[in-house]
């Protein structure tokens, strides 16, 4: 029985502006329709896999319940971030209980072009994962990547599919790069991991035994908030942050490799992006509202119809646009994102962190407009979602529906309203918003008062066991 463990809590801050800390790139659409969670989901629902169990953050929970539509899985809350050292650990001690079962261990933002190829390597890599070896995925490398981890491996005879891995390589210089990517013995390190609970667990106790006991911990206090396993809060924070490559895979003596030509990226900058997209025959990739005029080598994209990206004369530039930000940037510096948000958090820019549309369990909220006394909205509610009960102790709120219908409860009376009618919301009033529809409710939301910020709440009633008010309705 292979068991997808799906790693979810990263804050994406590579792929900024289109991935944020409030919104990270695996829960986006980076190429295809579907979010790169999503696509993942996908691909190890395969009739040999069980149900995935997925390690996220507590701000993410509800994202991923939404993208997984209602199929099966254990949604596993990481109560801070402890690197995936501590993920791993925690979900091979949740699976004890099937010592033979085998961890397929995958973080949720990368890309694959050929799911029945990735699988094919998996079920290869079984037998010896169950043998007791740990099974790492590696690719042969088409360029000399300096973002990239590399596995050296040893030689083997021909016909034979897994191979000995002798060293790990973390992002080398561009001379070690350019060198082991002309060396057959030298595969990129794809991050994929396969390994029975038994092994994972000894290997723990080998290599890291200091992460067994606030990880255990962890389990043993965790507790059920709705459909949700919330892992206990100062135990697990008593695990220490560090990466499952340092803290065992460069330090197990029985590790081995599957090349796996797959078409795998992961997905860790724009460069990267720009090499998995459809490039046209200059060698642009243009996504969304983008054009190209005698540009080479370039990445255009729009994440908002409004807004056209225009190219003239470039080559080897990437430029990304929101509704809030743009980057323009060489090819060769998409490397240096976190540097870029560092900036915009040393000048307090809210962009470095957060979107304008901001997504709840119930839907999602964008700012239209905002002043010193004011602030307009756009909200839409899911079908069948509802906001929380609740009360404001700054500001009043005007609702006007404008697609769908809306259940508005004001003070304990409950009015129907539809398209082109408005509830008025007196400051303090308590107060409830539900779609009772079978299509989306979008209205506009206007609040005055003398402060607007989303901490102004006070919850009554909660679907979603929200009843602080650290989080927007």
């Amino acid at each position: 029985m292979i068991l997808p463990i799906l790693l979810a809590g990263g804050s994406g801050t590579r792929l900024w502006p289109v991935s944020r800390k409030s919104y990270p790139k695996q829960f986006t659409p980076i190429l295809g329709e579907r979010s790169l969670f999503e696509q993942t989901l996908v691909r190890l629902s395969a009739p040999d896999f069980s149900a995935p169990t997925i390690l996220t953050a507590a701000e993410f929970r509800f994202i991923v319940a939404e993208q997984m539509g209602g199929a099966p899985g254990r949604i596993v809350i990481e109560p801070c971030a402890r690197g995936t050292a501590p993920a791993v650990l925690t979900a091979a001690l949740m699976h004890e209980d099937t010592p033979d079962a085998l961890l397929l261990i995958c973080p949720s933002d990368h890309v694959v072009g050929d799911d029945a190829a990735f699988l094919s390597a998996v079920r290869a890599a079984a037998l010896d994962a169950q043998d007791g070896a740990i099974v790492t995925f590696g690719v042969t490398p088409t360029r000399a990547e300096t973002g990239y981890g590399y596995l050296e491996t040893a030689p083997v005879p021909p016909g034979q599919r897994v191979l000995p891995v002798t060293r790990f390589v973390e992002k080398p210089g561009q001379a070690a790069a350019e060198a082991m990517c002309t060396d057959p013995r030298y595969l990129w390190n794809a991050g994929i991991f396969l390994m029975s609970v038994a092994t994972t667990l000894r290997a723990f106790e080998e290599h890291a035994p200091h992460l067994i006991g606030p990880c255990r911990a962890a389990v043993t206090l965790a507790q059920r908030d709705l459909d949700f396993t919330r892992l206990d809060p100062d135990a697990f924070a008593r695990a220490e942050d560090i990466a499952v490559d340092v803290a065992i895979m460069e330090k197990h003596a029985d590790m081995r490799a599957v090349p796996t030509e797959a078409g795998w990226s992961d997905m860790g900058s724009w460069a990267s992006v720009w090499g998995a997209g459809d490039q046209d025959g200059d060698g642009n990739v243009l996504t969304g509202a983008a054009t190209a005029i005698d540009c080479t080598g370039t990445l255009l994209r729009s994440e908002d119809p409004g807004v056209e990206v225009v190219g003239v004369g470039l080559d080897g530039i990437a430029a990304i646009a929101t509704r809030d930000a743009v980057l323009i940037t060489d090819m060769r510096d998409t490397e240096r994102m976190r540097e870029v948000v560092a900036r915009l958090r040393a000048k307090d820019a809210p962009q470095a962190d957060g979107f304008q549309r901001c997504h709840r369990p119930w839907g999602y909220y964008e700012t239209l407009s905002l002043g010193p006394r004011f602030q307009v909205k756009r909200i839409c509610v899911h079908p069948g979602a509802k906001l929380s009960l609740q009360s404001h102790v700054h500001r009043a709120e005007h609702w006007v529906v404008v697609e769908g219908s809306a259940n508005v409860t004001v003070d304990g009376d409950v009015t129907l309203l539809t398209e082109n009618q408005s509830a008025y919301i007196p400051l303090g009033a308590v107060h409830r918003l539900e779609n009772p529809g079978k299509v989306p409710l979008h209205l506009i939301e206007v609040q005055s008062g003398v402060y607007l910020g989303e901490d102004d709440i006070v919850r009554l009633e909660d679907d979603y066991a929200r009843l602080d008010t650290s989080s927007a309705a």
